[in-house]
């Protein structure tokens, strides 16, 4: 059987793919990033460091701000409080594309690249339909426009079947469908307060939920405003 195998060497990887399958680049949005995320990497890494030390110049030229002294900051060590859209956003976008990069660089290619909600733009760079600098000060001045004009709220992650969300009162009546990953995972937006009720409602009744480390409702009227 054929099938892709990655092997760790000294200095890069060696990789076996099959010939009849194709490579795919995933890459997330809001919700999955966390402190000191890629930090082993970017230690170990030589081309991984250099590539986000170049984006964090081209974000501190943008914002004014260094993205790494956030990021692997020592004081910083609560995976799951990233919540500053500032910070956390492109944060999410240099370890993509650096990532990428990485792949590049050691002859993996993809066949197709796919992007949910923030990742749409890292796919989007990687397709070659953008430049990676016009990204980072395309997210910078949405980052602003979510800052002035949007309401905080938050969301969260639920492993159910998403009818839940049309058959109990609790959940249309508090939030609305962010995204459904497929029939049982399903992520809604809220404010914080609403969405409080809706998670101690899945603890009462042994649902498993995530509530994601964001400050606002995204895919929601709640950031409608900004529009």
């Amino acid at each position: 059987m054929h099938h892709r195998q990655l092997l760790p060497t000294k200095d890069r990887w060696m990789m076996r793919l099959s010939m009849d399958k194709p490579t795919i680049f995933m890459f997330s949005g809001q919700g999955s990033q966390y402190y000191h995320m890629g930090k082993e990497l970017y230690a170990q890494n030589p081309s991984f460091k250099q590539w986000m030390k170049s984006l964090d110049e081209i974000v501190k030229r943008i914002m004014g701000d260094s993205v790494l002294g956030e990021l692997y900051s020592p004081e910083n060590d609560m995976p799951f409080q990233f919540d500053h859209t500032r910070f956390s956003s492109t944060a999410i976008i240099m370890v993509e594309y650096a990532m990428a990069q990485v792949l590049f660089e050691n002859g993996i290619e993809p066949d197709y690249v796919l992007g949910a909600s923030l990742g749409e733009y890292t796919s989007a760079v990687i397709a070659g339909m953008m430049e990676i600098e016009w990204a980072l000060e395309a997210l910078a001045r949405q980052v602003e426009l979510f800052e002035a004009r949007c309401l905080e709220g938050g969301m969260t992650a639920i492993v159910d079947d998403y009818r839940l969300l049309h058959d109990i009162p609790i959940f249309y009546e508090n939030s609305e469908l962010a995204a459904r990953n497929y029939d049982s995972h399903f992520v809604v937006s809220g404010k914080k307060e609403a969405l409080t009720k809706i998670e101690n409602h899945l603890e009462r009744t042994d649902i498993i939920f995530q509530t994601l480390p964001v400050s606002y409702g995204f895919h929601s009227l709640l950031i409608k405003s900004d529009r």
